[in-house]
């Protein structure tokens, strides 16, 4: 029997932290200035320009480092539960948590989604777009920006941009801070533990480094009861508690190991240069999912797959900053290598009886899926900001970014090569590999002027152009005994297929107006344009149409013949898809009013989304693709407001009504397969079909209370709700599809301040609210084929109650 081997080391979840939508404000309070001003000292730069939140006259907001530490937050979805008009979808550190702004988004959701390359928002780390989550810390400050921005960065981005700015070295002391979290989940056999130091050391005047390194342990809260004791012997149907079966408790769990090693030289004050290392080494038992729903006797917090389905990911990146004061503007450049390389498994046993290939025949049958990735990226941004003081301002970019993306994905059938007469002592049935070099190019870049001291007007452009060379194969090991799987190095030395290659160039603009009526009434509007490139599809190509055959895994080109009839043609290139674009058209208002003590800031848009990408899946065996639709429409509200109640009470509360759906009918978009794997029933997407992936209404409220202690220490009490509408899982009434329930979640802390030490305790979802944060599959499969049971359908679910202790400590100067 062949199996995945993984260490058991320091790795974990992957997760980044984001803050406040829109026009909101998610507010940083110092614990000596609980006064608004507190919020206006968070200086942004996302503009390019430093600037208060409030003042600037476009959607950002922002949450200091600080707050992320206080809170505890570690993970994006938590947070964006809070901030209107954007949420992350939780499906746990295994897959990753899909980030969608304002409805832009058309993808199904389920296993393996997340916020990676070819999604709608842009993430930077510092200067640097990275599509990969990674656990960080030690940050600034994070900056969020709503609407396309691709003339204010290098990386293309379709919905938003959020930005995590890390905290640079600095020359004003040495410094060591000390944090800890030990938490208890409810489900959970084991405490929980997140462990990290920061160390700051300046050298001299000019040189300091900073270090910072963290270990996170959860140890999960899924159990898996239905694991078969040995692949393709033990019998997969058998009851619980079957000696066929070896159940497993906790199998969600996570470990990681996060670090960052900074090294900032700032010899004159004119040049400041910093290079960064960070890294993540990350272990996930298994995927946070239910199958309570399912045929079998599972509870909610039980997974009831067949195999363990661990995975390991390492991430690295080199990144080099240098800005130079240049007189008349600021110059920065910014360099960056990464590297991220995954391998894991996976339950493939559904799909394949799905099929009714035969396999389901096997009375043991059960297959996994071995998966193996690495994409190695180098970026460089170049950017000159104007300085002078002058009606006139500008700002001029460019952009290049290379990627490569290489791959496998073998599939192994343990026991069925002997059971149907094939040739294949180490049952690997099926084996894809793929690997795709894309290039991008940009030059960007914004003016403005002053017309007068309260009215500005700012127009941006952006020219871009892309590359996309790739080449794919589809082999079926059990006809060939021969077949040898290659390696990642192997696959990606192998010549591209010039079919598959794809170029494309295009413009973007921006026009934005803002006018100041008076100190506390800033009045704005924008008109932005965003891109995302095309791609292919990996898979190989169909053989031509023959009647009296059939085709397995493969991709039609256009017009392909797939059936007998006269007007069965493929509608779409199944092999590649183009880029999308997006325009948004937002009017927003920031305004103070009380003196000052209350924020109320308001924003409505309306985006087009033009050749909208959109998940659908192939003729031959429903293998899951990209195509291009033929149009969707975003449209909302969002609303936040701040308030001191009183010196020592602050109340702050959000909310967001989004309505995304299909502009225009999309031919075959849900394609139902018929055994032995042929479609034989399109279902059509409709204009004004919901789009998946966002609640159509969020709302969130939270206070918080200041108690000054008599020995100068300090006692903060704080609470909050947030709330999300159902969520569909994919586009369109049709195509089997689930609608996650609404829920809502409420969380409570009590933190103890001194000069240097914070002791936080909390309780997260305080009242133990069961919720679906995402799913898998669709409940119309079959539940059961020729007697084996398909376990397809699943759910991702919201952590239970977790009660926990966290401290940082700081010691100030050695």
């Amino acid at each position: 029997m062949k199996t995945v081997k993984f260490k058991h080391n320091l790795i974990a979840r992957a997760v980044a932290i984001a803050a406040v939508s829109g026009s909101v404000t998610v507010p940083v309070i110092a614990q000596e200035e609980q006064g608004l001003a507190a919020i206006e000292k968070i200086e942004v730069t996302a503009t390019r320009r430093a600037g208060s939140i409030q003042d600037v006259p476009i959607n950002i907001a922002a949450l200091d480092g600080a707050a992320l530490e206080e809170k505890g937050i570690g993970d994006i979805s938590e947070v964006l539960r809070f901030v209107p008009g954007i949420v992350a979808i939780d499906q746990g550190g295994r897959n990753g948590n899909p980030i969608i702004v304002r409805g832009i988004n058309a993808d199904p959701l389920g296993q393996g989604s997340g916020n990676t390359q070819g999604g709608t928002v842009a993430t930077y780390l510092g200067e640097i777009p990275l599509a990969i989550d990674l656990r960080i810390t030690d940050l600034e400050r994070v900056e969020v920006l709503l609407g396309p921005q691709g003339t204010l960065y290098g990386a293309g981005t379709l919905s938003g941009a959020i930005r995590y700015i890390p905290t640079k070295p600095k020359f004003d002391g040495t410094q060591i801070d000390l944090r800890g979290d030990l938490f208890q989940t409810s489900e959970s056999d084991n405490l929980g533990t997140d462990l990290g130091v920061t160390f700051n050391l300046p050298l001299s005047d000019t040189f300091a480094v900073r270090v910072a390194l963290d270990r996170f342990e959860d140890p999960g809260f899924i159990d898996q009861p239905f694991i078969v004791r040995e692949i393709g012997v033990s019998e997969p149907d058998s009851p619980r508690g079957s000696d066929e079966l070896a159940p497993q408790e906790d199998i969600n769990g996570q470990e990681s190991l996060t670090g960052k090693l900074s090294l900032r030289w700032q010899p004159s004050e004119v040049l400041d240069a910093t290079l960064t290392y960070y890294f993540q080494e990350e272990d996930n038992e298994g995927r946070t999912i239910s199958s309570h729903m399912g045929a079998l006797p599972t509870g909610k917090y039980e997974n009831a797959q067949r195999v363990e389905e661990p995975n390991e990911e390492s991430t690295s990146l080199l990144a080099l900053e240098i800005i130079a004061d240049l007189g008349f503007a600021e110059l920065t450049s910014a360099t960056g290598i990464s590297e991220y390389e995954e391998i894991g498994q996976r339950d493939q046993t559904d799909l394949l009886i799905s099929l009714e290939y035969s396999y389901e025949t096997f009375p043991t049958f059960t297959a996994f899926t071995e998966e193996n990735e690495r994409i190695d990226t180098l970026n460089q941004e170049i950017r000159l900001v104007s300085t002078t003081d002058s009606a006139f301002n500008w700002i001029v970019g460019a952009f290049y970014n290379r990627s490569e993306d290489v791959g496998y994905s073998a599939e192994y059938t343990p026991g069925y090569a002997q059971f149907a007469g094939f040739d294949r002592p180490d049952n690997l049935e099926y084996f894809s590999a793929s690997s795709t070099d894309i290039t991008e190019k940009a030059v960007y870049g914004e003016f403005g002027y002053e017309i007068t001291d309260k009215w500005q007007v700012t127009l941006g452009a952006r020219y871009y152009e892309y590359k996309i060379e790739s080449q794919s194969e589809v082999d079926f090991p059990l006809f060939d005994r021969g077949f040898i799987a290659a390696g990642l190095d192997e696959i990606q030395a192998r010549p591209f297929d010039p079919s598959l290659g794809q170029e494309d160039d295009g413009n973007l603009f921006k026009f934005n107006t803002s006018y100041a009526f008076n100190s506390d009434l800033n009045v704005y509007l924008t008109v932005s344009e965003g891109f995302r490139i095309g791609g292919v599809n990996g898979g190989g190509e169909c053989d031509e149409y023959d009647p009296n055959g059939s085709q397995g895994n493969c991709l039609l080109a256009p017009g392909q013949q797939y059936g007998p009839g006269p007007n069965d043609f493929a509608q779409f290139d199944e092999r590649a898809y183009g880029p999308d674009t997006t325009r948004n058209h937002e009017l927003g208002v920031k305004s103070r009013w009380l003196d000052g003590t209350l924020t109320f800031n308001t924003a409505v848009y309306y985006i087009e989304w033009e050749d909208n990408q959109l998940s659908s899946a192939t003729v031959n065996a429903s293998v899951p693709i990209t195509i291009n639709a033929n149009g969707a429409e975003s449209r909302g509200f969002e609303g936040t407001f701040d308030w001191l109640a009183t010196d020592d009470l602050r109340i702050t509360g959000s909310f967001s009504k989004t309505k995304s759906e299909l502009s225009a009918d999309v031919p075959s978009l849900v394609r139902t397969i018929t055994p032995p794997g042929f479609a034989t029933a399109f279902e059509d997407g409709s204009e004004g079909d919901r789009l998946p992936g966002s609640p159509e209404t969020q709302f969130a409220i939270s206070a918080t209370y200041y108690q000054e202690l008599s020995d100068g220490a300090e006692l903060t009490y704080s609470a909050d709700y947030a709330y999300q509408g159902d969520i569909l899982s994919r586009t369109a009434a049709l195509g089997g599809g689930y609608t996650l329930p609404s829920f809502g979640v409420a969380n409570a802390r009590v933190m103890y301040e001194t000069d240097n030490w914070t002791v936080t305790g909390y309780v997260n979802n305080l009242f133990d609210k069961f919720a679906e944060t995402g799913v898998q599959s669709t409940p119309r499969i079959s539940q059961t084929v020729e007697g084996a049971t398909v376990r397809s359908f699943v759910v991702n679910v919201l952590r239970p109650r977790t009660v926990g202790v966290r401290f940082t400590y700081s010691f100030d100067e050695f």
